[in-house]
């Protein structure tokens, strides 16, 4: 199965981070915390926010994006307001990173500049600020997987009371 790898940088909201993880032990994703933060990992908003998933997670901490790119290499996507191209524009490969930044200021400018070909915007109307974090990172994630057809993931349902194979 392919990876799939979500970066966190310096998230401050405990239930937007719950929520991503989430959304990660879900889909199988990876998730990658990078330091400072603005809650402790034991936060009880964050457990909530994810429930009982965290043993189906697939969690690292880094104390700086300098060690993170110190521990890790493949291809990064940077996702930000501020850039120029639309994240499904893009064909993702295997072991990709789809990196977030902080909820009040985004990724750093410097590291946008540096990567501008790999920097991409979720489209949405003129003048607002921007989604809210955990749903950037489950839209994209599910672009990704789309791409990827779904692997490993259960692709149908079943009604409780019902069975769609013998109704009329």
């Amino acid at each position: 199965m392919p990876a799939l790898n979500l970066v966190l940088v310096e998230p401050q909201i405990p239930q937007n981070t719950g929520n991503i993880a989430r959304t990660c032990a879900a889909t199988g994703a990876r998730l990658h915390l990078i330091e400072p933060m603005g809650f402790s990992v034991d936060d009880r908003k964050l457990k909530r926010a994810g429930l009982d998933y965290w043993h189906y997670l697939d969690i690292t901490r880094y104390s700086s994006l300098e060690d993170f790119f110190a521990r890790n290499s493949g291809e990064y996507y940077y996702f930000s307001t501020k850039a120029q191209r639309t994240y499904s524009d893009i064909r993702y490969p295997d072991s990709a990173y789809l990196f977030f930044g902080r909820e009040d200021a985004g990724l750093p400018e410097w590291l946008l500049f540096r990567n501008r070909e790999r920097c991409l915007r979720i489209p949405m109307l003129p003048g607002l600020r921007s989604l809210n974090l955990s749903n950037s990172a489950a839209i994209a994630v599910y672009e990704v997987l789309r791409q990827w057809n779904f692997p490993a993931l259960e692709n149908q349902g079943r009604l409780r009371e019902y069975d769609w194979e013998n109704s009329q």
